[in-house]
């Protein structure tokens, strides 16, 4: 049995979009460039081919995994969130103790992670640290560099 991904609503949308495009589009794209790879000539010889059917197995493999997540997906309802402690899909800012720098991250599935965006993964070192503190609490931050002491200033709605 695979294991759960939890996902919001919009993350749920997205991956849905993307298995859609997927098997169409992409789909169709390689097998265009497969038809036309056997156009010339000798499979057994023909690098074009060869590379068409390799996409075509790497398409396929994205799609199951696709389908695998979405068939595992628990989706989460963002009107339950407690902010008073920090959970999935709450907004967390937090002030390094040693640096005195603030930063706010959004805490989110692991699929909708994106550091970009500050949204860090529910299963990162600084989410698994910060999980369950309340503003004013320090967290204690495991990382390869050694261990980074945070504080939390505020936690809202993500």
């Amino acid at each position: 049995m695979s294991k759960q991904v939890y996902l919001t609503k919009d993350g749920y949308a997205k991956l849905m979009a993307d298995l859609e495009q997927l098997k169409t589009e992409e789909r169709q794209k390689i097998a265009s460039a497969i038809a036309e790879a056997r156009e010339k000539g000798d499979l057994s010889e023909n690098a074009e081919y060869k590379a068409a059917k390799d996409d075509q197995g790497m398409l396929e493999m994205k799609i199951a995994l696709l389908e695998t997540k979405l068939a595992t997906a628990k989706i989460i309802d963002e009107s339950q969130i407690d902010t008073s402690q920090v959970t999935l899909l709450t907004k967390v800012s937090i002030k390094n103790m040693k640096t005195k720098k603030e930063v706010t991250y959004a805490i989110v599935p692991e699929a909708e992670a994106d550091l970009k965006s500050k949204k860090i993964s529910s299963n990162s070192p600084v989410a698994q640290g910060l999980m369950g503190k309340k503003v004013g609490e320090i967290a204690e931050v495991k990382t390869p560099r050694g261990v980074i002491e945070f504080e939390v200033m505020d936690i809202s709605l993500a």
